[in-house]
């Protein structure tokens, strides 16, 4: 038997303020003055000087300010990687990524397609990725995607939502400072957070189940429990141990795999453009036959925060639609056979696909 041999992220800090500690950090990687350092930036951070101010610029360095309303798509690191390269005259010294998950695989992203020849798109799939990437950098500003910890960047091409898996994708340094977390509005905070929930339930009952996942996964499981259900915990304590579940469901994946929730998350959001986190929490609110304890806890805390999920999100769709988000869904074997074992094709058909959409 052939077992993973998983890149973990080699460099970590953590602690509030820790963000200061950047330009200590990136300037021994800088490789010329005129190899700049690109900061790709969430723009909800456009205006916010409490951050923005820190940002350790110099010589040619730049800011991109991105939009997070959409997914990253394949043909968005197709540009901005066309971008650096006609602006710069060398590679740059490292892309740093600031903000949450469609900014930190973007960051990933851009750091592969800068030293791989063709479109982001080629990518998607397990291990195609040939040469290794330019210093990448993940600064998380919310807490549950795990990408600051994934070997994958997950992307909506032109004929599928697929992530780039690769040992050359996870960030070189990952800086944990919850204190970046601290602006983040509370649907969006639970939707997140949520999504780090639902990494530890699949991971940890499904048939890729072992004991570096479940150690992972476990500690996830109880710092969500911790922040989203006893909730006697300051502002601060919450928004570190949000970022330490974050970091641990992450690991929980990756040396197993993901199930049913994230699944069909990517046909909603492959269709209807819905955002990861909130995909999440419309599908698993619907998957007991899958995860009983799991989605009566989930219940549990949607009521104990106040959260309305959105309703009847398929309700205006055609059988087009449904055989779409479909076909994206069972593209994802690897999740399906983790969640169901190696006869999933038996238990999971097309028709019983089309009515969990129609329930959402």
């Amino acid at each position: 038997m052939s077992y993973k041999n998983f890149p973990m992220v080699p460099r970590v800090v953590f602690g509030r303020g820790s963000f200061n500690q950047l330009n200590d950090i990136i300037a021994p990687k800088r490789l010329s003055s005129s190899a700049p350092f690109i900061f790709l930036v969430d723009d909800v951070f456009k205006g916010n000087i409490w951050l923005t101010r820190r940002i350790p610029l110099s010589y040619q360095d730049k800011v991109l300010f991105i939009s997070a309303n959409e997914e990253p798509k394949t043909s968005q690191v197709d540009e901005l990687v066309e971008q650096l390269i006609l602006t710069h005259k060398e590679l740059p010294s490292g892309i740093i990524g600031i903000g949450g998950g469609t900014i930190l695989d973007l960051a990933k992203a851009v750091s592969i397609m800068l030293t791989n020849k063709g479109s982001a798109s080629d990518y998607q799939g397990w291990d195609l990725v040939k040469n290794p990437a330019v210093y990448h950098v993940g600064i998380p500003t919310i807490s549950g995607t795990g990408a600051e910890v994934s070997r994958t960047t997950v992307l909506t091409g032109p004929h599928k939502k697929l992530g780039i898996n690769s040992d050359y994708t996870p960030f070189n340094q990952v800086v944990l400072d919850p204190e970046l977390t601290k602006d983040v509005p509370k649907n969006q905070w639970f939707y997140t957070g949520m999504d780090c929930y639902i990494h530890c339930i699949e991971s940890l009952n499904g048939t890729y189940l072992n004991a570096f996942s479940q150690s992972y996964g476990e500690k996830a499981y109880d710092l969500c429990n911790e922040v989203f259900v006893k909730s006697k915990l300051s502002i601060e304590q919450s928004q570190d141990k949000l970022m330490m579940a974050s970091w641990h469901g992450g690991m929980s994946i990756a040396y197993s795999q993901v199930g049913v929730a994230h699944a069909m998350s990517y046909g909603l959001s492959y269709l209807l453009g819905t955002k990861h986190g909130i995909g999440n929490c419309i599908v698993f609110n619907h998957l007991e036959t899958f995860y009983p304890e799991g989605v009566a806890l989930f219940k549990k805390m949607i009521q104990k925060h106040n959260i309305k999920l959105p309703q009847g999100i398929c309700s205006q769709l055609d059988d087009h639609h449904y055989d779409t988000m479909i076909d994206v869904a069972l593209n994802l074997e690897p999740l399906w056979e983790n969640a169901l074992g190696k006869d999933w094709k038996k238990i999971i058909t097309r028709e019983k696909l089309k009515d969990l959409y129609q329930k959402m």
